[in-house]
C-alpha cells in the first residue's frame, strides 16, 4: 500500500465501514483502532504512515502534548554558528567555502533576526528553495547543542520540517564517448587552462574541487609524510619509465577525501608550466554550459567506467578515492598503493587507445 493510497483508505468511510474500524451508527470501534496501532508499532512502514499523517494533521495538539515552545529564540547568524557548521556538527560537517557562502546568503535573506514560531516553520516547509529546509535543519541543531531548545522541541521541528528531497529516479547517466572527445578538443584549441584541468580529471578521477586544489596549491617538491603508514614522500613522484606521475594531496577526515591524484607524466609536465594557479570552479561550469561541453562533474563517472576496465574495483576504488566504499588498513595502504602503481598504465594504455579513436 502507498502512502497515496492509505491517505485515500483514512478518507474513504464506506472502506473504513468494511474493514469494522467505523461502525454504521458513525460511531469509531475502539478495540480496532486500537488493535490498529498495535500492529503499527511492529510495521515500521505503517507507523511511519500514522507518524507523518499525526504530524501534518495534528501538529498543534501534538506540539501542544509535548509542550514545545519557542519563545524568545530568534534566528541570528554568527561566527559561532558558522564555527558549528564547520566543526561542531557530529555528522558531516560544511567545510565548502562556497557552500559556507550559499548557506550564509540564505539565512541572511530568509531567517535572519526572524523569531522561531510555528509560522516560520510552515514558511520554511512551503519555501520553494529546499535548500532553506538544509540551513533551517542545521540552524535547529545548533540551538539543540547550545541547549536553547529542549529536546521535544527539536525532535518534534526535525520531523516537522523535512530535509531537501531528492527525486529518487534512476537516471543513468551514458558515456558519450563522441562527447568526450569534442570537449576534450574544443578546450585543447581554446583554453589550456580548462583543458588540462578536464585531463588531470579523466586520467584520475579526481572531483573537480580536488583538481581545483592541487592547482591552486602545487607544490610539487615538498616531502611529506603519510599519516599512519610511515611513508615519506614528495608530493609529486614520478614514474619515467611507465609514463605517470601520482601527487600526494592528503585530504581525510570530515571533508571528501582525496588521497593520491594519478596522472600521466606528459598531463604532470604541463600542469607544471601553469600550476599553481587559483582557478574558479564556477566559471568552468559556467564555460562548458555555455559552449555546450560534458560538464566537470561527469569526468569523474566517465574515468570510473573506463578505470574498472583496466583493473580490479578494488584499485580503481583506491586511485579515486572512493574510502567510504572501501576500507583501508595500514597493513593494506601499502598493497594497494603498489597494486594502484601496477594497474595505472594499464588504463593510460586504454586511454591512449580510446584516444586515437576520438577521444583527448
Amino acid at each position: 500500500m502507498t502512502e497515496q493510497e492509505f491517505r485515500e483508505v483514512l478518507g474513504a468511510r464506506k472502506a473504513l465501514e468494511a474493514l469494522g474500524v467505523v461502525r454504521q451508527d458513525g460511531s469509531v470501534n475502539y478495540p480496532v483502532a486500537i488493535e490498529i496501532l498495535r500492529i503499527a508499532a511492529s510495521d515500521e512502514y505503517l507507523k511511519q504512515l500514522i507518524l507523518r499523517s499525526v504530524v501534518e494533521n495534528f501538529r498543534e495538539d501534538l506540539r501542544k502534548m509535548l509542550g514545545i515552545s519557542f519563545a524568545g529564540v530568534k534566528l541570528e547568524w554568527s561566527s559561532d554558528f558558522e564555527r558549528f557548521l564547520s566543526e561542531g556538527k557530529k555528522r558531516r560537517k560544511v567545510k565548502d567555502v562556497d557552500t559556507l557562502k550559499y548557506y550564509k546568503s540564505l539565512f541572511t535573506k530568509y531567517l535572519q533576526g526572524k523569531e522561531l514560531s510555528e509560522q516560520l516553520i510552515d514558511y520554511v516547509v512551503n519555501h520553494p528553495n529546499k535548500w532553506l529546509r538544509n540551513v533551517f535543519h542545521h540552524y535547529i541543531q545548533y540551538l539543540y547543542y547550545k541547549r536553547r531548545i529542549s529536546p521535544e522541541t527539536f525532535g518534534w521541528i526535525m520531523e516537522v520540517v523535512p530535509s531537501r528531497s531528492y527525486k529518487l529516479d534512476v537516471r543513468p547517466y551514458q558515456i558519450d564517448l563522441e562527447s568526450v572527445k569534442k570537449t576534450l578538443e574544443f578546450l585543447r584549441e581554446r583554453h589550456k587552462v580548462y583543458y588540462i584541468v578536464y585531463r588531470v580529471m579523466l586520467e584520475s578521477g579526481t572531483r573537480l574541487e580536488h583538481t581545483l586544489k592541487m592547482i591552486e596549491e602545487w607544490n610539487p617538491s615538498e616531502v611529506v609524510e603519510v599519516p599512519g603508514v610511515g611513508l615519506e614522500t614528495k608530493r609529486l613522484v614520478c614514474f619515467e619509465k611507465e609514463g605517470f606521475c601520482r601527487y600526494y594531496m592528503g585530504l581525510k577526515g570530515p571533508e571528501k577525501p582525496c588521497e593520491w591524484v594519478y596522472m600521466s607524466l606528459e598531463t604532470a609536465k604541463v600542469l607544471g608550466t601553469i600550476a599553481p594557479k587559483y582557478i574558479d570552479r564556477n566559471a568552468i561550469r559556467k564555460y562548458a554550459k555555455r559552449h555546450g561541453l560534458v560538464l566537470p562533474k561527469y569526468m569523474r563517472k566517465v574515468a570510473w567506467r573506463l578505470m574498472i576496465k583496466a583493473m580490479p574495483r578494488e584499485v580503481a576504488r583506491f586511485i579515486q578515492s572512493r574510502f567510504g566504499e572501501l576500507r583501508v588498513s595500514e597493513a593494506r595502504y601499502e598493497d594497494l598503493l603498489s597494486e594502484a602503481d601496477q594497474y595505472y598504465p594499464k588504463y593510460l594504455e586504454l586511454v591512449s587507445e580510446l584516444e586515437e579513436k576520438g577521444i583527448g
